[in-house]
């Protein structure tokens, strides 16, 4: 990535600089021009990221005033940051995803959810919903199994791995899944408020515990009052920064 690149040329000219420009030999000339690598990288790296949160900022204007098409306009085009530093390209896959999974697109969504980030939650989620719509149970749990590994802190995704599971008719490893939630979450108050629904033989109800969050997985209607201004289907999105 280039800030890498940049910020290595940096620090070997500054070791260059340090053993040919005084007395000091390789080992002393290594140490500033080490140094020097390290602040470069870290701020370069910081005005990369900078970029991508204004980005993201003008993306969650666009998504207040219910333009999804112009969002993902302006995630596309953060692409441009990608080649500067690492994962940038994982953060807007992530973000593409979700908005394309959110708008039914799920065929669209797909390729770009594969590439996300795999410590964004709701977008490795949606993922392994994607394979539970294409019939593929194995690649389902496999992915929810990782993602709650890389994001065991984000309560939602244990549910949502529990409500399909119970939906499938696998009720004692629905209340498996959401008693390794707890554990994991020790002060997660939905987690076990869900946790004892199924223990109580009770329908799970999410939406009831996680609002739009729930809902932006498209596994149940989603209430008329959650709807958008002109009626659509999940017009207001949750939109995550990582």
């Amino acid at each position: 990535m280039y800030n890498l690149l940049i910020s290595l040329a940096i620090g070997l000219l500054v070791t260059l600089g340090v053993r040919f420009g005084t007395n000091v030999g390789w080992v002393g000339s290594v140490l500033p021009g080490l140094l020097a690598a390290v602040v470069a990288y870290f701020l370069l790296a910081r005005r990369t990221w900078k970029q991508l949160e204004a980005l993201f900022a003008s993306v969650q204007k666009e998504l207040m005033a219910q333009r999804l098409d112009r969002a993902l306009q302006v995630l596309q085009g953060g692409f441009a940051l990608a080649p500067w530093q690492f994962l940038v390209a994982s953060q807007l896959h992530s973000q593409i995803g979700v908005l394309r999974y959110i708008r039914e697109d799920y065929d669209g969504a797909l390729p770009h959810l594969e590439k996300s980030f795999s410590r964004h939650g709701v977008a490795r989620a949606m993922l392994a919903l994607c394979y539970q719509r294409k019939r593929d149970p194995e690649r389902m749990r496999k992915t929810f199994e990782q993602a709650t590994r890389d994001a065991k802190k984000e309560g939602l995704v244990w549910a949502a791995w529990a409500w399909v599971e119970e939906k499938d008719g696998r009720h004692d490893e629905a209340i498996s899944i959401l008693g390794r939630g707890v554990k994991a979450n020790p002060s997660d108050e939905k987690l076990k408020a869900a946790l004892q629904a199924l223990q109580n033989d009770k329908k799970l109800k999410l939406g009831k515990l996680y609002g739009e969050q729930w809902f932006q997985f498209r596994l149940e209607a989603v209430p008329g009052q959650m709807m958008g201004p002109q009626g659509g289907r999940g017009r207001r999105v949750v939109f995550q920064r990582r």
